[in-house]
């Protein structure tokens, strides 16, 4: 088959108009997805609430990552999950999988705001918690693939971007009922009473979403492309190995997990939760404000996953898809620093003006995680040292001192000796810990170090339109991002073989995402040095991908090659 021939000649997309069907099965997919995404998001929301009710037998800064790690073990299990559903669709159907996918995200979800917590059952209750994260994430799995593969394989020629984004606006628009059901519920309650008990509710209200996506669903038939090689016999008996034994289409599956995939994953997570941790966790914005600038940079943002779905159907998905991956490369350093600066210009100010030096000697300075609880970080004056910092959310460089010195923290001019648990102990070392504690952190107010982001003092305007343009970027490589997934492999294989990519790209590059930016933040001690990992990931996207990425948007949907390949 030629390159002409397997690409189609689309053309002009002409004056088509979507049939009552079809807006049936964009409509039914997408409220279906929106409430899974709401399942699994909830999740990634509450987790600074999460860390102290499962996770509270150790520190905070290491209760948090666990925390943070228990999130993204939901993402670990979906490239397992999409094998498992990707095999069943392409076999015995799109409908009836996603369907079973949506059942067990809905009561995994439910369950979570029953769970008993670790004061009550002790280390059971994480257990128990991330046993439900990872059926969440076996749902998922084969959720997104069935969902973006039903819509395409219902769109017309021409359509495909602008159908299948509508599918895109799911996951964003799952975040966004997850904000405003926290949102509303704290609005209802005493702060107390929501961090004790409060914070379960939204769990539990998914019962009420999984009975409606259920109903919505069932109202759906089979797609035609899928009907059509059922009724030829056309349909794989072994959709793993053709996906993956077969050397043409495992490697269109890795060139797509690399040149494009891994890329969209990290903006997605960087401009979607990462900055919402950031707001929180570092630059100390109470939960409910930025709860509320984040809603506000989804409901600015959510239009554009249709707008670059639409645009391309018209210039191509590769183009989009790559420019967001060198923007958001060339642009998160300036972009989280500016919303430092919006957001809480005190902490800005400050370590502008008396940024924190922790002088140590290196052999005595530990990474700031411990996961199974028995570090106390008191046995060296450098873990001290970094422990409370790491606490109060203040970051720092370290400079090396010679061997045996006590490390020393500096703020701007001030200097501030750590304990010598080699001197002191007992008691003695806990009420020196205590004095260095306070001493320390009366310079840190000295030096201007705010403890909480001033709200008079938060530029609200200027928070939502960085958030937003990072939700900007988040749509130029998620909207086109499913018809380009579909259109890459043949029809027999498609749930199969796009699976896959996209639940590895999502579930490990962009769920670990979180997890691993905290920890780099932790170990280096500097605020920003967390979005190394998202920039590297989407500038080597940028670069495998121009070179790799075959462009599909001409191509028909049931007459690809068996291998896949056409050319780009």
């Amino acid at each position: 088959m030629t390159e002409t021939t397997a690409r189609g000649d689309a053309g002009d997309p002409g004056p088509h108009q979507a049939t009552g069907q079809e807006k049936l099965v964009i409509g039914a997919s997408s409220l279906g997805t929106v409430f899974e995404w709401y399942d699994f998001y909830l999740y990634g929301s509450l987790a600074i609430y999460l860390s102290e009710h499962f996770f509270s037998g150790v520190n905070e800064t290491t209760g948090f990552i666990l925390a943070l790690g228990a999130f993204a073990a939901g993402f670990a299990v979906r490239p397992f999950g999409a094998l498992v559903f990707g095999r069943i669709g392409d076999i015995v159907g799109r409908k009836n999988t996603f369907l079973v996918t949506m059942a067990i995200m809905g009561l995994s979800t439910f369950v979570v705001g029953l769970l008993p917590s670790y004061g009550q059952i002790g280390v059971a209750a994480p257990l128990l918690l991330v046993f439900l994260r990872l059926l969440q994430g076996l749902a998922l799995g084969g959720e997104y693939g069935g969902a973006a593969t039903y819509v395409a394989e219902h769109a017309p020629d021409g359509k495909r971007g602008l159908y299948t984004s509508w599918i895109q606006t799911t996951a964003t628009a799952g975040l966004f009922l997850s904000l405003l059901v926290i949102m509303a519920t704290r609005a209802l309650m005493a702060p107390d009473d929501f961090a004790a008990w409060g914070w379960r509710i939204p769990f539990l209200l998914s019962i009420v979403l999984l009975t409606i996506s259920i109903w919505i669903r069932f109202k759906l038939n089979e797609s035609p492309v899928f009907q059509r090689m059922k009724s030829e016999g056309t349909t794989s008996k072994a959709p793993l190995k053709e996906s993956f034994g077969r050397w043409p289409n495992a490697r269109l599956v890795l060139i797509a997990l690399f040149g494009a995939v891994a890329g969209q994953a990290v903006v997605w997570y960087t401009g979607q939760f990462y900055a919402l941790f950031f707001l929180e966790k570092m630059l100390k914005v109470d939960g409910f404000s930025a709860n509320a600038m984040v809603a506000a940079a989804l409901l600015i943002g959510t239009p554009f996953f249709i707008v670059f779905g639409w645009l391309s159907d018209r210039i191509g998905r590769k183009k989009i898809i790559l420019t967001g991956c060198a923007l958001a490369a060339l642009t998160y350093f300036p972009a989280f620093n500016a919303l430092t600066w919006a957001a809480n210009p005190a902490l800005a100010q400050a370590q502008a003006s008396a940024p924190v030096t922790v002088r140590a000697a290196p052999g005595d300075c530990s990474f700031q995680f411990d996961p199974v609880g028995r570090n106390r970080f008191d046995s060296q004056s450098c873990d001290i040292a970094k422990a409370f910092l790491a606490k109060a959310g203040v970051g720092y460089q370290t400079v090396a001192a010679e061997p045996g010195a006590v490390a020393e923290v500096r703020i701007g001019e001030t200097v501030v000796t750590a304990p010598d648990p080699a001197v002191v102990t007992g008691e003695a070392r806990a009420e020196a810990i205590a004095a260095f504690q306070a001493e320390t952190r009366a310079a840190l107010n000295a030096a201007g170090y705010p403890e909480a982001a001033d709200p008079a003092r938060v530029n609200t305007a200027a928070v939502v339109a960085i958030l937003a343009y990072l939700v900007l970027l988040v749509t130029m490589v998620y909207g086109p991002i499913a018809a380009l997934l579909v259109e890459l492999f043949p029809a027999r294989i498609r749930y199969t073989s796009m699976s896959l990519p996209y639940h590895i790209g999502n579930g490990w590059f962009g769920g670990f995402l979180p997890t691993t930016a905290f920890a780099i933040v932790a170990a280096s001690g500097n605020l920003y040095s967390g979005l190394w990992y998202p920039v590297i990931v989407a500038a080597a996207t940028l670069v495998i991908g121009l070179f790799l990425l075959p462009e599909t948007y001409r191509r028909p949907m049931d007459h690809l090659p068996e291998g896949g390949q056409a050319g780009t």
